[in-house]
């Protein structure tokens, strides 16, 4: 069984006269382990279907299970509750609260959760740790850099033990050396920690890194060759 099954899921809204489908019958399993990136036009829904993933959205109709819970039928306060000990998110500008150091935003996360206080200081130190951060633990947000406030980032979207992490343009704000290295994290937090990683990215680069390649237009997406080309779609999704 898949980490996430999506199934015939569709977005609509109404936009004027008109109505606007992002996502259009779309199927896709992401197993557990698996690194998948998702590229396509700017505005053709792939922060949508991140959103529906992470139980931000509802959509429209369909079907979505993670880790065997249909989040598609809980009622808001059991989605807060399942958002916090299940999803990862890594935004594209951090969003780092500015008055607590990086110990304390990377923490936040673990305060919803039933853990002891040894327990969440143990899983902070090791998300801290896993970034390369140790030695910043104290620092506030403007004392990083670009860089190491996104590593702030995904350690906050590590520490809980997440199901699936998520990543919304992780590299969209860093320059081109700093992207790099962040492009590195991210492969080697999903190889040696096992971490399952569904990214959008506008980066051909970062997207090759991803074990599996995914193409979203018009509503439907089509799975890419390493060489992106398209090779297959998913049931239901075109």
């Amino acid at each position: 069984m898949a980490l996430v099954e999506i199934r015939n899921i569709t977005k609509s809204f109404r936009k004027g006269e008109e109505t606007i489908i992002p996502l259009d019958n779309v199927s896709l399993d992401i197993h557990e382990g698996e690194f998948v990136s998702l590229m396509g036009p700017s505005g053709t829904g792939k922060s949508t279907l991140l959103n529906l993933v992470s139980g931000i959205d509802r959509p429209t109709s369909g079907q979505l299970v993670v880790g065997g819970v249909e989040i598609t039928g809980l009622s808001r306060s059991k989605l807060a509750d399942w958002r916090a000990a299940n999803l990862g998110y890594i935004f594209q500008t951090h969003n780092l609260i500015p008055v607590l150091t990086a110990y304390e935003n990377v923490e936040l996360p673990t305060l919803l959760l039933k853990i002891s206080a040894a327990e969440r200081r143990q899983r902070v130190r090791v998300a801290l740790e896993a970034v390369g951060l140790t030695d910043r633990a104290h620092h506030y947000p403007r004392q990083l850099s670009g860089g190491q406030e996104q590593r702030v980032g995904i350690a906050r979207a590590i520490v809980a033990h997440p199901k699936i992490v998520v990543a919304d343009e992780p590299t969209g704000s860093l320059d081109s050396e700093t992207s790099e290295q962040i492009q590195i994290l991210l492969e080697r937090l999903n190889r040696e920690l096992g971490i399952t990683l569904l990214m959008v990215t506008h980066d051909s680069e970062l997207s090759r890194m991803a074990r599996r390649q995914l193409h979203l237009d018009r509503g439907k997406i089509k799975e890419l060759a390493s060489e992106n080309q398209p090779v297959s779609v998913s049931a239901g999704g075109a």
